[in-house]
């Protein structure tokens, strides 16, 4: 586990489940967007209900300074193992 301070967010790296190193927000400023997962701990179960969902997912977008700073981060190679080249790039699809 660790932290990222950036600015005046922590984000604590166990819950960072995904990250978009080139996104857009609305207005088409470039920005770095990073889906958390923070666990659920429901306080009561009922056995004859359905599954509650174990973890609530959040976007958080980052722009300016703050998502190059993640950015560099999560391209560094002391912290992330690039699989692919630069060059060997493609993309990927989202299965449904």
């Amino acid at each position: 586990m660790a932290f990222l301070k950036v600015d005046n967010i922590i984000l604590n790296t166990n819950y960072i489940a995904s990250l978009k190193l080139e996104s857009r927000t609305l207005s088409g400023e470039r920005s770095l967007s990073v889906l958390i997962a923070a666990p659920r701990f429901p306080l009561l179960t009922v056995a004859d209900t359905t599954a509650p969902e174990l973890y609530h997912y959040e976007w958080l977008h980052f722009t300016g300074r703050q998502a190059q700073a993640l950015r560099d981060y999560f391209s560094s190679y002391n912290n992330v193992i690039d699989l692919l080249p630069q060059d060997q790039q493609e993309e990927c699809e989202r299965v449904s």
